[in-house]
């Protein structure tokens, strides 16, 4: 199998490599230090239709094919961690909105959402649910003509600014999905400061109070919230943090051979020194490895594969475990410059450490992919005795 991308593709991803060495890669250490994006940034983001990447055409949208969606997140990933996060997230609403929402949803929201006139958030983690999320504790109630929806919401990417929450709880003991606009009574955000990683990625916690929200703004109905609409976002959520670890991987290599050739010790650059050479050739490899298999993940997406979704786990489980790794050897190869604020590898070092956290855990992930594992391998012995 020859893997190749197309014209079209490779010139979008030009474009998206331009756009971050020039607008994202120069400032995105002030970005970590001051944990904000700036509005001018999210603005540029919107004119280049970055955020409405898998919005169509038809809701002004620039409609990417899944091989570019990714190509896009690993080059802004590339650049910073954070700025991918806001793409990641707008997108995961986005594409929610799009599959799951009815006609007068989309309308309303989708092309508002691809001008960046609303930043959307999605808001399922809680202080006491993680990554069993079928334990959801908010309460979302249907009376009179509106859901009343109380409960608390943890770790919300980009919560501080978003216009438009997705937001999910239980109802008549079944998990609903209901779009709360900000800004509605009873409902408060608090901002999060001083994480390790993905620090201008500006999460909040959120109180929601009797909070009301029409009835109209529920997606998919009572009972499709999670097993329909938080899965199928997550798997795209999974899908563009795993490009997003290849742009860190390739960001940490990139820094390194310009570093390496240039340091000297022992009267000669440390890249002729053979430890040094054999942390790039591993560098080199695992990038190579984790973009192959985020490659083989979106053409499946794109050809509607049903088998995406195993291979976006094992995409992602890869990717976010492999870059920790590159990340170390990055600072290593830096030595003592490494660990101080001038040298960006001590940010990518912080932020490929939460990739192993974000979107389902490393340890979900290797459940997830065992249990598709043994579903295939049943498959295939009930199909042997069949033909016997």
């Amino acid at each position: 199998m020859k893997i190749e991308m197309t014209e079209s593709q490779e010139d979008k991803r030009s474009a998206f490599r331009n756009f971050t060495d020039e607008r994202i890669k120069p400032y995105a250490d002030e970005f970590d230090r001051e944990e904000k994006l700036p509005d001018a940034l999210i603005e540029n983001l919107a004119g280049h239709g970055y955020l409405s990447s898998v919005i169509p055409c038809d809701f002004s949208g620039l409609g990417l094919d899944m091989v570019t969606f990714g190509l896009l997140n690993e080059e802004i990933g590339r650049g910073c961690s954070s700025v991918r996060s806001l793409i990641t997230v707008h997108a995961m609403v986005s594409y929610a909105i799009l599959r799951w929402g009815n006609l007068e949803q989309k309308n309303k929201w989708l092309p508002k959402l691809a001008k960046g006139e609303k930043i959307a958030a999605f808001a399922l983690t809680e202080p006491n649910v993680g990554s069993d999320v079928r334990k959801i504790e908010t309460e979302i109630q249907l009376e009179s003509s509106a859901y009343v929806v109380t409960g608390r919401k943890k770790w919300t990417t980009f919560g501080q600014i978003a216009d438009l929450f997705l937001i999910f709880g239980r109802c008549e003991g079944k998990i609903i999905a209901i779009l709360l606009e900000k800004n509605s009574r009873g409902m408060k955000t608090k901002p999060i400061r001083g994480l390790l990683g993905i620090r201008a990625s500006m999460g909040s916690d959120i109180e929601l109070d009797r909070c009301e929200v029409p009835v109209e703004n529920v997606l998919g109905g009572v009972g499709f919230g999670l097993s329909t609409v938080a899965m199928s976002a997550l798997d795209l959520g999974r899908y563009s943090v795993a490009w997003g670890c290849v742009g860190i991987g390739q960001a940490c290599l990139e820094a390194c051979l310009d570093y390496a050739r240039s340091r000297r010790q022992f009267g000669k650059p440390i890249n002729r020194h053979q430890l040094i050479q054999e942390m790039i050739a591993n560098m080199v490899t695992n990038v190579k490895a984790a973009r192959l298999l985020c490659y083989n993940a979106g053409c499946l997406k794109e050809e509607g594969e049903q088998s995406s979704i195993a291979e976006t786990l094992i995409a992602k489980y890869f990717s976010s475990t492999m870059v920790p790794r590159v990340a170390s050897d990055a600072v290593q190869i830096h030595g003592g410059n490494g660990c101080g604020s001038h040298h960006p590898v001590q940010r990518y070092f912080r932020d490929a450490k939460v990739m192993e956290i974000i979107e389902g855990s490393s340890q979900m992930q290797q459940i997830m992919i065992s249990q598709q594992a043994y579903v295939e391998f049943e498959k295939k012995r009930r199909n042997v005795e069949v033909e016997k």
